[in-house]
């Protein structure tokens, strides 16, 4: 009995809070919003439900959350106010959730108090404020005099129309990265068959390399490890390396293997270490040289990279040699800028070893460069989609930075060049595709390097629905990764009877 005496004290202070709370979040939220509106316009234009509205809903959401607070600090209103609230949080609930697990793209969080949490987080959190909204409102229905059931209606009826809202903008806007393009594909029947496939212990793998018989892989989680792996995927190896440089500020280090030599990297130090492959220590052989964002490994005092020009602030190719006085000599009119000159050049930067030749391949558009070992261009060639313009739009922001104030739409995912070849994981679904299909599986398409020759494309299924992460080809092997599981695939002769026999690799 004393306890239900306590509760029924409580219980009026109960909506007292929870306004005082909802006024606290959406003041802060709607100053913060207007007091960096730059960053959050663009913020909101990443989404992938609100990109085409971003113009109004930046204005609307600021507004919308004034509007609340004054509802909740007049008595007259407090109760509207809270109604008004709950369904703002239920809003953004379900929004969350459709980002959380039907969104490939998955945008950065929109500002205010939150800004720090996760997705996750902000889902668990809306959650609780939507529950604590109605405990409240059903508290003051005495207070108004509303029934049990005006008030179940009222609060059902204003949550369900806000996440109907929602729902409406999800169904209705394009998706702009699942896009459809108007182009056919030929799919080739049986052109890779599965051999083999092994669990890894975590999803941060990617291919480094390969020398003889064996496979050589860096790892995200951790970049200072050399995983090397028989191509029968039956023996692996581990190990750790020590760098005679460790007090730097990496942001992003990678490894590559080759001629029996790894190099590690980090162009945003910009420094590259070498060591020979069964001895855990490397040395720094250059440190900077010259920054970077991409860098292939030609021969161990050649490499070439991705760079960003001091005077244009463009991506562009450059090479950088070691042994030379002036170390970097820059390509600027390889990249052809359609855009800002950041986003619109990204891509990937490729080496095909069996052939000496440089491949770079657009990630938003439907074009692939071919150039020799001295970035001189063989080729300007397209893949089949339609995508010839760069669909970006990018802002720079006042401390010169560019982002993104909508999704992309990315054309190339993954990309590996060998013996004349390009193994392309495309991002966009052809004309006629089943779409139940590309739901369960990544496609890749098959070029000629030394023409516009498109051969034609297969599926690499999701076991278990795990996406594509990387391939490597090597003599008639396709190596997939898709997460933590390695697959090697056997490739047919429809398409090892296009590879070219050329000359062999330069030392």
């Amino acid at each position: 009995m004393p306890k239900n005496t306590a509760m029924k004290k409580l219980m009026p202070y109960i909506p007292k809070v929870v306004s005082y709370f909802f006024i606290l979040l959406f003041c802060y939220a709607a100053i913060s919003k207007a007091l960096d509106f730059e960053n959050f316009q663009v913020q909101i234009g990443q989404s992938p439900l609100l990109s085409a509205y971003a113009g109004f809903v930046s204005f609307a959401v600021i507004a919308l959350e004034v509007i609340i607070v004054l509802l909740l600090i007049f008595p007259r209103s407090n109760l509207l106010g809270l109604y008004t609230s709950t369904a703002l949080m239920s809003a953004f609930t379900i929004y969350i959730f459709l980002i959380l697990n039907y969104s490939e793209f998955v945008p950065c969080s929109c500002g205010g108090i939150l800004e720090k949490m996760g997705w996750t987080e902000h889902l668990v959190f809306n959650t609780f404020c939507v529950l604590f909204g109605c405990v409240s409102v059903w508290i003051l229905r005495k207070e108004t005099n509303h029934s049990k059931r005006k008030t179940s209606f009222l609060l059902i009826m204003s949550n369900f129309t806000a996440c109907l809202s929602i729902l409406f903008l999800f169904f209705q806007s394009e998706h702009i990265i699942k896009k459809e393009n108007n182009f056919t594909r030929r799919f080739l029947i049986h052109p890779v068959i599965e051999k083999q496939n092994m669990i890894l212990d975590n999803d941060d793998y990617y291919f480094a390399g390969q020398e003889c018989s064996t496979l050589y892989f860096g790892n995200r989680k951790y970049p200072l490890s050399v995983t090397e792996m028989d191509t029968t995927l039956l023996k692996s190896q581990t190990r750790y390396i020590q760098p005679d440089q460790k007090k730097l500020n990496f942001k992003n280090i990678s490894l590559s293997v080759k001629d029996l030599n790894y190099y590690i990297y980090d162009g945003t130090v910009p420094i590259i270490y070498k060591g020979q492959l069964g001895n855990d220590t490397a040395k720094t052989i250059s440190f900077q040289d010259a920054y970077f964002n991409s860098l292939i490994v030609q021969d161990s005092s050649t490499y070439a990279i991705r760079t960003q020009s001091a005077a244009t602030k463009n991506f562009t190719l450059a090479t950088l040699h070691l042994n030379s006085l002036s170390k970097l000599k820059m390509h600027d009119r390889i990249l052809e800028k359609q855009a800002d000159g950041v986003f619109d050049l990204d891509g990937i930067l490729l080496r095909d070893k069996a052939e000496n030749e440089l491949i770079y391949i657009y990630a938003y558009r439907n074009q692939f460069i071919v150039m020799n070992d001295e970035m001189g261009i063989r080729h300007r060639l397209n893949t089949i989609d339609t995508v010839k313009n760069a669909q970006i739009k990018s802002v720079q922001l006042s401390d010169g930075s560019h982002k993104m104030n909508q999704p992309p739409l990315k054309v190339n995912s993954h990309s590996f060049a060998y013996r004349g070849l390009l193994f392309n994981h495309s991002a966009l679904m052809g004309k006629n595709e089943s779409k139940s299909a590309w739901k369960k599986a990544d496609i890749i398409d098959v070029y000629r390097t030394d023409e516009q020759v498109y051969i034609g494309s297969f599926y690499i299924y999701r076991k278990m629905g795990r996406k594509l992460s990387d391939l490597y080809v090597v003599d008639n092997s396709l190596y997939v990764l898709q997460d933590n599981l390695l697959t090697k695939y056997n490739i047919s002769k429809q398409i090892t009877k296009y590879f070219r026999k050329g000359e062999a690799e330069k030392p």
